[in-house]
Protein backbone atom coordinates (compact mmCIF):
# COMPACT_ATOMS: atom_id res chain seq x y z
CA UNK A 1 0.00 0.00 0.00
CA UNK A 2 1.28 3.45 -0.92
CA UNK A 3 0.31 6.51 1.15
CA UNK A 4 0.96 10.07 0.05
CA UNK A 5 1.63 12.23 3.12
CA UNK A 6 1.10 16.00 3.15
CA UNK A 7 0.46 18.80 5.61
CA UNK A 8 0.34 22.58 5.71
CA UNK A 9 -0.99 23.14 2.19
CA UNK A 10 -2.45 26.53 3.22
CA UNK A 11 -4.68 26.90 0.17
CA UNK A 12 -6.12 28.84 -1.42
CA UNK A 13 -3.66 31.67 -1.00
CA UNK A 14 -3.06 33.85 -4.02
CA UNK A 15 -2.31 31.64 -7.00
CA UNK A 16 -0.80 28.89 -4.83
CA UNK A 17 -1.21 25.34 -6.16
CA UNK A 18 0.18 21.96 -5.29
CA UNK A 19 3.32 21.25 -7.35
CA UNK A 20 2.71 18.81 -10.21
CA UNK A 21 5.14 16.30 -8.68
CA UNK A 22 2.99 16.32 -5.53
CA UNK A 23 -0.24 15.87 -7.49
CA UNK A 24 1.28 12.91 -9.37
CA UNK A 25 2.16 11.19 -6.09
CA UNK A 26 -1.31 11.91 -4.69
CA UNK A 27 -2.91 10.35 -7.78
CA UNK A 28 -0.67 7.26 -7.52
CA UNK A 29 -1.43 6.71 -3.83
CA UNK A 30 -3.84 4.22 -2.30
CA UNK A 31 -4.45 6.64 0.59
CA UNK A 32 -3.73 10.32 1.21
CA UNK A 33 -2.85 11.43 4.74
CA UNK A 34 -3.15 15.18 5.45
CA UNK A 35 -1.90 16.44 8.82
CA UNK A 36 -3.84 19.70 8.88
CA UNK A 37 -3.80 23.31 7.77
CA UNK A 38 -5.65 22.69 4.54
CA UNK A 39 -7.17 26.15 5.28
CA UNK A 40 -10.40 25.88 3.27
CA UNK A 41 -13.08 23.23 2.66
CA UNK A 42 -12.43 23.69 -1.08
CA UNK A 43 -8.89 22.35 -0.62
CA UNK A 44 -10.21 19.19 1.02
CA UNK A 45 -12.79 18.81 -1.76
CA UNK A 46 -10.06 19.18 -4.40
CA UNK A 47 -7.99 16.46 -2.71
CA UNK A 48 -10.99 14.15 -2.47
CA UNK A 49 -11.74 14.63 -6.19
CA UNK A 50 -8.31 13.22 -7.06
CA UNK A 51 -9.62 9.75 -6.25
CA UNK A 52 -7.69 8.08 -3.44
CA UNK A 53 -9.39 8.21 -0.02
CA UNK A 54 -8.26 11.15 2.12
CA UNK A 55 -7.74 10.87 5.87
CA UNK A 56 -7.21 14.31 7.41
CA UNK A 57 -7.21 16.23 10.67
CA UNK A 58 -7.79 19.94 11.14
CA UNK A 59 -5.01 22.39 11.83
CA UNK A 60 -4.79 25.66 13.70
CA UNK A 61 -5.56 27.90 10.69
CA UNK A 62 -8.35 25.82 9.17
CA UNK A 63 -11.75 27.36 8.53
CA UNK A 64 -14.47 26.72 11.10
CA UNK A 65 -16.25 24.34 8.72
CA UNK A 66 -13.13 22.16 8.51
CA UNK A 67 -12.63 22.30 12.27
CA UNK A 68 -16.19 21.00 12.69
CA UNK A 69 -15.84 18.33 9.98
CA UNK A 70 -12.35 16.99 10.76
CA UNK A 71 -11.08 15.68 14.08
CA UNK A 72 -8.12 17.17 15.91
CA UNK A 73 -6.49 13.74 16.00
CA UNK A 74 -7.26 10.32 14.56
CA UNK A 75 -5.93 6.82 14.06
CA UNK A 76 -5.86 5.47 10.50
CA UNK A 77 -5.41 1.83 9.44
CA UNK A 78 -3.12 1.11 6.47
CA UNK A 79 -2.98 -2.66 5.97
CA UNK A 80 -1.78 -3.96 9.36
CA UNK A 81 -0.25 -0.64 10.44
CA UNK A 82 -1.93 2.05 12.53
CA UNK A 83 -0.90 5.65 11.88
CA UNK A 84 -1.87 8.51 14.16
CA UNK A 85 -2.57 11.91 12.62
CA UNK A 86 -2.39 15.24 14.44
CA UNK A 87 -1.47 18.73 13.30
CA UNK A 88 0.54 20.21 16.17
CA UNK A 89 2.82 17.75 17.94
CA UNK A 90 4.13 20.34 20.39
CA UNK A 91 7.72 21.28 21.22
CA UNK A 92 10.60 19.24 19.77
CA UNK A 93 11.88 18.32 23.23
CA UNK A 94 10.22 15.07 24.29
CA UNK A 95 8.08 14.87 21.13
CA UNK A 96 8.73 11.20 20.33
CA UNK A 97 7.82 10.01 23.84
CA UNK A 98 4.87 12.40 24.07
CA UNK A 99 3.37 11.17 20.79
CA UNK A 100 3.94 7.56 21.78
CA UNK A 101 1.92 8.22 24.95
CA UNK A 102 -0.81 10.15 23.08
CA UNK A 103 -1.24 7.39 20.46
CA UNK A 104 -0.53 4.17 22.38
CA UNK A 105 -2.11 1.97 19.67
CA UNK A 106 -0.21 3.60 16.79
CA UNK A 107 2.86 2.29 15.00
CA UNK A 108 3.65 5.83 13.80
CA UNK A 109 2.35 9.38 14.02
CA UNK A 110 2.24 11.89 11.18
CA UNK A 111 2.11 15.57 12.14
CA UNK A 112 2.58 19.00 10.58
CA UNK A 113 2.54 22.59 11.83
CA UNK A 114 6.27 23.40 11.70
CA UNK A 115 6.68 22.97 7.92
CA UNK A 116 9.98 21.23 8.76
CA UNK A 117 10.48 17.72 7.37
CA UNK A 118 11.32 15.26 10.13
CA UNK A 119 11.53 11.50 10.53
CA UNK A 120 12.68 9.82 13.71
CA UNK A 121 11.96 6.77 15.79
CA UNK A 122 12.86 3.12 15.90
CA UNK A 123 11.44 -0.18 14.65
CA UNK A 124 8.63 -0.02 17.21
CA UNK A 125 7.44 3.59 16.73
CA UNK A 126 8.09 6.41 14.26
CA UNK A 127 7.13 10.07 13.94
CA UNK A 128 7.03 11.83 10.59
CA UNK A 129 6.48 15.41 9.46
CA UNK A 130 6.23 15.67 5.66
CA UNK A 131 7.01 19.39 5.62
CA UNK A 132 4.87 21.50 3.27
CA UNK A 133 4.42 21.12 -0.48
CA UNK A 134 3.54 24.81 -0.86
CA UNK A 135 5.14 26.93 1.89
CA UNK A 136 8.64 25.94 2.96
CA UNK A 137 9.19 28.74 5.53
CA UNK A 138 12.55 27.85 7.20
CA UNK A 139 12.85 24.46 5.47
CA UNK A 140 15.34 24.34 2.60
CA UNK A 141 12.73 22.92 0.17
CA UNK A 142 9.04 22.32 -0.33
CA UNK A 143 8.42 18.68 0.54
CA UNK A 144 5.89 15.93 1.04
CA UNK A 145 6.14 12.36 2.21
CA UNK A 146 5.50 8.85 1.02
CA UNK A 147 4.75 5.90 3.28
CA UNK A 148 5.05 2.37 1.95
CA UNK A 149 3.15 -0.23 3.92
CA UNK A 150 3.56 -3.96 3.45
CA UNK A 151 1.67 -5.89 6.10
CA UNK A 152 3.24 -4.73 9.39
CA UNK A 153 6.21 -3.01 7.71
CA UNK A 154 6.12 0.79 7.38
CA UNK A 155 8.74 2.91 5.61
CA UNK A 156 8.53 6.71 5.35
CA UNK A 157 10.50 8.88 2.96
CA UNK A 158 10.57 12.56 2.06
CA UNK A 159 10.14 13.85 -1.48
CA UNK A 160 11.68 17.19 -2.45
CA UNK A 161 9.34 19.13 -4.70
CA UNK A 162 11.56 22.01 -5.89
Amino acid sequence: MLCAVIADTHMPKGDRRLPQACVERLLAADLVLHAGDLTSPATLADLERLGPPVAAVHGNVDALELRRRLPEARLVAAEDVRIGLVHDAGPARGRLARLRRRFPKADAVVFGHSHMPLHEGDDAFQIFNPGSPTERRRAPHRTMGVARVEGRALAFSHVTLD
